[in-house]
């Protein structure tokens, strides 16, 4: 009965995945020639865009080391040992994460994580005993600068856990990583409700007289044209770019900069990229009467 079914019938059945295997019949010799077959897999419409970056991304991944996709340590949000309730949850609260390393003397000194989730009960004092942080954070996944990114990602799905602290050779931290910046990696971007870089947000937003808010993709012509100032635009296409390199490193979350009299700060920034920046423009001097 089945002889009586068309052919198209069976190929619609058949999943993305099943129609890719087929195009490697042809066994590529080498990762260019597989990229070039999902390519052309794509161009005939057997997969789509978004399934040809995210298959791309998966290759990609296998070449990629932890200290490829690791929040450095100077952007580290940690929390302290001896810290209090009040200062924990405010810390929390700013911040928008939901695992925190925790820290005894400095950075180098990880005591364990804490889940921002085990703090409820704590700030709604909704138990009577007595606040120890130590006996509230979780054992830290420790893992070398050089650790493949799949191996890790591997190990995050089966041991269930979703971040790790990265050590250089020396045994000393050097950031820490996460299971959403290695699906970042694969599948692009995931925005969630703290990300402010919206379609609905024009690109350069007056919040007060001097004070302005704009997104660091805003393009360098554009703001010279809205703020009346001479940036070159040779090097650096966006406000972002010029900012970071005036930084001379990717800055964090509140980081300053005065550049030519115009103060930048950051409001927002993941690991790769500036998100969002806030512009304070100088007093306006008075011109003195000229002498009559």
């Amino acid at each position: 009965m089945s002889d009586d079914i068309p052919p198209s019938t069976n190929a619609q059945k058949k999943g993305w995945l099943e129609k890719v295997s087929q195009l490697f019949q042809g066994e590529p010799q080498s990762r260019d020639e597989l990229v070039e077959v999902i390519h052309d897999a794509e161009q005939r419409e057997v997969i789509t865009e978004d399934t040809r970056e995210m298959i791309k991304g998966v290759l990609e991944v296998s070449d990629l080391r932890v200290r490829d996709i690791m929040i450095p340590r100077a952007q580290i949000v940690a929390l302290k040992i001896d810290n209090t309730v009040e200062e924990l949850i405010s810390t929390v609260i700013s911040s928008a994460h939901s695992r925190f390393p925790v820290v005894n003397e400095d950075k180098d000194h990880i005591e364990g994580i804490l889940l921002a989730k085990d703090l409820i009960q704590y700030g709604f004092k909704d138990t009577d005993e007595p606040f120890e942080l130590s006996q509230v954070i979780r054992p830290a996944v420790v893992v070398p600068e050089s650790k493949r990114v799949d191996v890790l990602l591997k190990e995050f799905r089966s041991q269930r856990y979703h971040m790790a602290i990265v050590v250089d050779e020396y045994g000393g931290v050097s950031g820490l990583v996460t299971i959403e910046d290695i699906l970042e990696e694969i599948v692009g971007d995931i925005e969630d409700e703290f990300d402010h870089d919206s379609a609905e947000e024009t690109e350069i937003r007056k919040i007060s007289k001097q004070v302005y808010m704009l997104k660091a993709l805003t393009p360098i012509e554009d703001f010279n044209q809205a703020f009346n100032t001479e940036f070159s635009d040779e090097e650096f296409d966006t406000v972002g770019g010029l900012v970071s390199h005036a930084f001379g490193h990717l800055p964090a979350r509140n980081e300053k900069i005065t550049i030519e009299g115009i103060e930048f700060k950051v409001i927002n920034a993941d690991t790769r990229r500036l998100i969002q920046l806030r512009v304070k423009l100088p007093e306006v001097q008075p011109q003195e009467t000229e002498a009559q």
